[in-house]
């Protein structure tokens, strides 16, 4: 996908999903434009419900409502989508943040329902139930490698102990490495360079261009969900293992998997859970298990290293997808890109 790509996505593929708040402009997904309004009202809500549900399969292109979207700084400067409510109270602290931005001051501390948050794009790398890890890049689902799409890309670094070669736009096109410049496929880290390469051009590389090009893999992050000491050595090229959770399954109220799925448990299936004296209740009743309520699914851009996706935010519940990108009907850069026009999404 390309800035200004157009999609048809279809509702159909995984099942029509009511709206939760059918209360709202027609055509208009959250915001009135021009008046920066809310294009909807909550007087009705409508609990989930999706008719002729069909599961998403693996490496499908879903969209999907963004689930750290439910609260949000809205300002669009700062923050919008990349980066969200909470990983700035992780950062500076809930007071910090409310004091800076709550009613007291901007009030620009929203909230707002499932359907209503900001559609996002990803490829489902895993489905509900599975066991997901990512080794050096590569991405494992239940002990087994996946494929390696050709338009999938990461990061490289640059090595070139004469200097001899500087990758800019035109040097990197001389190789069939195709950079937008804008979208930061050439970057600095440190002291070095890093270019964005997809699979299919590092493979059509010669030999001697090849050699100019080392793996980069990303250093352990704070960033990473879910945000705790078991994941300290976690980054986004070597994550997990982290298991999926499928609706139906029961997984016991541990210290380590309460961190994980507290979320699940909490926010998106509605649950209140307390921790007393080294014990778990939920909804005022003692328990050392939970059974979840809805499948979840984990997503990932297929831009590896230039991607806000699960590693970052978690899973998303059945209840925030949209639907199956299917076509882009149509894609604008200083006009028509025309050459994209009805090509299927892979």
């Amino acid at each position: 996908m390309l800035v200004n790509d157009f999609l048809f996505v279809s509702k159909w593929a995984y099942g029509p999903r009511i709206p939760n708040t059918p209360v709202a402009m027609p055509f208009v997904h959250h915001t009135m434009p021009f008046v920066n309004a809310k294009a909807y009202a909550e007087i009705i809500h409508i609990p989930y419900t999706r008719w002729f549900a069909s599961p998403i399969q693996r490496n499908d292109a879903v969209v999907f409502n963004f689930p750290a979207n439910d609260t949000l700084i809205n300002d669009e400067i700062n923050f919008g989508s990349r980066t969200t409510y909470y990983e700035a109270v992780r950062s500076v602290g809930r007071d910090a943040v409310w004091q800076e931005y709550g009613p007291d001051n901007k009030d620009l501390i929203i909230t707002r329902p499932v359907d209503k948050r900001e559609n996002f794009i990803k490829r489902c790398v895993g489905i509900a139930g599975d066991t997901l890890q990512i080794i050096n890049g590569i991405v494992y689902i239940n002990g087994r490698q996946q494929p390696l799409f050709p338009q999938s890309e990461r990061y490289y670094r640059v090595v070139d102990s004469n200097r001899s070669f500087f990758p800019d736009a035109d040097n990197l096109a001389a190789m069939g490495i195709n950079v937008r410049e804008e979208q930061d496929d050439i970057r600095r880290n440190g002291n070095e360079i890093l270019v964005n390469i997809t699979n299919e051009e590092k493979a059509q590389l010669s030999t001697a261009n090849a050699a100019k090009f080392a793996d980069y893999i990303e250093t352990v992050s704070n960033r990473l969900f879910p945000y705790y000491n078991a994941s300290a050595n976690w980054s986004a090229d070597n994550y997990g293992k982290l298991w999926i959770p499928k609706k139906g399954a029961s997984i016991e109220l541990n210290a380590d998997n309460l961190i994980r799925y507290r979320r699940c448990i909490e926010t998106y299936e509605g649950n209140k859970v307390e921790e007393r004296n080294g014990k778990v209740f939920i909804n005022d009743k003692e328990t050392t298990t939970y059974t979840f309520n809805m499948g979840y699914y984990w997503l990932m851009g297929d831009n590896r290293h230039n991607s806000l996706d699960s590693r970052y935010w978690g899973f998303v519940p059945e209840d925030h997808v949209v639907g199956k990108a299917s076509l882009i009907w149509f894609s604008w850069e200083k006009g028509p890109r025309w050459k994209r026009l009805f090509r299927s999404i892979k």
